[in-house]
């Protein structure tokens, strides 16, 4: 194969809200951390191990205001993007590296009233109000103009 692949796919959780960087020109960056979980069994102890890998993720333009948007802490997502290795120099001018997903697509895994409902405080009387008001998501069918062969 005389091709190569920069592909990158992840499902995690965000670690904070997005955070945007306006440039002159209407573009702008979105970038927010998220978390990878893997747990497996120690074979020697038996005892359960769980580590957590955090991947900074970066959005351009059009895709950032909508992460912005609807993405909040915690939220989960899928995330499929390349890697980018960028290097710079701190402040005593030390040579850094750090490296990012740039992300090209996105699929938001937490439903907007599970979102909702974890930004909002649990005693507010608001919650009630707004899941009383809203209108039923299933509908009584009636089988009498049910025409399915089965």
């Amino acid at each position: 194969m005389s091709g190569t692949v920069n592909k990158v796919m992840l499902i995690g959780h965000t670690g904070d809200d997005v955070k945007m960087i306006h440039f002159e020109g209407g573009n702008c960056i979105g970038r927010f951390p998220l978390a990878t979980n893997e747990t497996y069994t120690n074979r020697t102890t038996g005892e359960k191990v769980s580590n957590t890998e955090w991947h900074n993720i970066v959005v351009r333009n059009k895709a950032a205001e909508i992460c912005e948007r609807y993405l909040k802490k915690g939220d989960k997502v899928y995330i499929e993007g390349r890697l980018k290795t960028r290097k710079w120099q701190d402040d005593q001018g030390n040579e850094r590296y750090s490296t990012e997903i740039q992300c090209t697509d996105f699929t938001f895994l937490t439903s907007k009233s599970e979102s909702e409902t974890a930004s909002q405080k649990p005693e507010s009387s608001t919650v009630e109000k707004t899941e009383q008001t809203e209108p039923p998501q299933n509908q009584p069918v009636n089988d009498q103009e049910d025409d399915l062969p089965f």
